[in-house]
């Protein structure tokens, strides 16, 4: 409301009371930039919905909250943008059970005291679950290392902390930022949409792998996901066996998780089509149509057309874009040969490259139910395989880090560029519009040391700038002084932002 109907690109949020998350106390009064965009004239913040739910007022986030954002100059939104600055580390931290994402930080539950609550284990014993406090606290702290526009969606007890990706999709496969998500339907877009919500949004999906690919057992993960549920109805009673309590509160019987979802022919088996086996889908809509909806409808978003330089600007950058070989990689019409390059070449920080290499290990051959089968499945359904072959084999074991334990990153596309500073996938390469500056013979030098790298905009509520930080990418000599800015910061040691490597000078 004191917006009075203008747009913003960060919702600034005062806390109204001293609050102390991850060790870390936020006294009353301090404003939080939130990095929520609301659109001229709206009453909500882009991405946010409401509902009434059996007489009771439900709120829920959208895609939109990450991947769509507003103009500056317009207020309007940008469908398929990245949302740069979105702040979820605090959102996320603030939360009353930020303890069930411990997967996606470096927080394993079995590595924590115990505390008192006691449950059932898998031998049929009592025993006591990670102390509850402890856990809370340094699931936190992990969280709260997350910088704007940034999200660990690998739930593989690594803090590989990675840039929101654009949706800007069409003819840019493989997609995710190592290319795990490159067969099926799509070339591969329904199976990244798919690990949205059938894996990462809901990490009570992996329990029945838990042991196989994270090795926790099962009612150690379940238990400590639900310990303290911030609501009552799934709050681990003391003394139960938490698959069984599951089981009884689960608001989806019969199927894995939380999230509607089907089991894949191969489950538990996890496939390059479907990671943990499980395909999201809501009963009384055909398999993948919402999934199979929404690539399709990524596939016509596109930037806004950039107000171009004049011509004799645009030519010396294509020339220096042919001369410096960057065709070799960004080639074609949206700038990327679809290839997975290995870390050890890209050089860029390599903590997340491997982060599937686990589930894979445990693959089957992918199968998939033909699109026109309803769901809930009938009994016995059609089943098809999926062809593997529309992708190098070598990139495929890369992009898993089968064929070499480094694993690999996916050669990205250069579509607006403009849109979507910082850059490289751990999103460290960042420099404010005036933290360099031409000397006298042309030269760019840094005019302000403290305004560079995720550490010196973002993580300061200062918007990285588009042209100032392709330079940093570029030039040698400024990049080693945003890496150098990011490697002094304790926060983003944690989550694994440099901003290193891509050295094609």
């Amino acid at each position: 409301m004191g917006l009075k109907e203008k747009a913003t690109t960060n919702l600034q949020v005062p806390i109204d009371q001293d609050v102390t998350v991850g060790k870390r106390t936020f006294k009353a009064g301090t404003v939080l930039n939130t990095g929520l965009d609301v659109p001229g004239g709206s009453l909500f913040p882009l991405g946010l919905i409401t509902h009434l739910d059996k007489g009771q007022v439900r709120v829920g986030i959208t895609c939109a909250l990450c991947h769509a954002t507003v103009s500056e100059e317009t207020g309007r939104i940008l469908e398929g943008a990245i949302n740069t600055d979105i702040n979820l580390g605090p959102l996320i931290a603030m939360a009353s059970n930020s303890a069930a994402l411990f997967r996606q930080t470096d927080v394993n539950p079995t590595k924590i005291p115990p505390g008192e609550h006691t449950f059932i284990n898998n031998k049929g014993e009592t025993a006591k679950l990670p102390n509850q406090k402890i856990m809370e606290d340094e699931v936190d702290a992990a969280i709260l290392s997350w910088p704007p526009g940034n999200f660990v969606s690998n739930g593989d007890l690594k803090n590989n902390s990675a840039q929101i990706p654009s949706s800007y999709t069409h003819e840019t496969f493989p997609y995710a930022w190592s290319g795990v998500a490159s067969i099926g339907w799509f070339h591969g877009l329904t199976t990244l949409n798919n690990a949205v919500f059938g894996l990462n949004a809901d990490p009570t999906t992996t329990a029945d792998a838990s042991e196989s690919v994270l090795g926790i057992d099962k009612e150690v993960y379940l238990g400590t996901m639900l310990q303290n549920a911030s609501s009552r109805e799934y709050r681990l009673p003391e003394g139960a066996k938490p698959s069984e309590f599951f089981d009884r509160v689960d608001p989806t019987p019969g199927e894995p998780g939380i999230n509607s979802v089907i089991k894949m022919p191969e489950y538990p088996k996890g496939t390059l089509f479907m990671q943990n086996g499980l395909m999201a889908n809501t009963p009384g809509l055909p398999v993948a149509a919402q999934l199979n909806g929404m690539s399709a409808f990524q596939n016509t978003l596109a930037p806004p057309p950039h107000e171009a330089a004049d011509i004799d600007t645009l030519q010396r950058g294509a020339t220096i874009f042919q001369k410096a070989n960057c065709a070799e990689c960004h080639s074609g019409r949206y700038f990327t040969n679809h290839k997975v390059i290995p870390v050890k070449e890209v050089a860029t920080q390599p903590k997340r490259a491997p982060a599937s290499r686990k589930f894979a290990e445990e693959f089957a051959p992918p199968d998939t139910y033909p699109p026109n089968v309803p769901v809930p499945l009938p009994p016995n359904p059609p089943v098809l395989p999926v062809p593997t072959d529309i992708t190098p084999q070598e990139d495929i074991k890369l992009a898993y880090a089968l064929s070499d334990p480094h694993g690999g990153y996916k050669v990205q596309n250069l579509i607006g560029l403009y849109l979507s500073a910082p850059y490289l996938h751990d999103g460290g390469v960042a420099a404010s519009a005036e933290s360099i500056k031409q000397d006298e013979s042309g030269r760019f030098m840094i005019a302000k040391s403290d305004e560079l790298g995720m550490a010196g905009t973002l993580m300061r509520g200062i918007a990285p700038d588009s042209e100032a930080s392709l330079r940093v990418l570029v030039d040698r000599n400024l990049r080693a002084a945003v890496v150098a800015a990011n490697q002094a910061n304790p926060d983003l040691q944690r989550s694994n932002i440099d901003g290193s490597g891509h050295e094609y000078w």
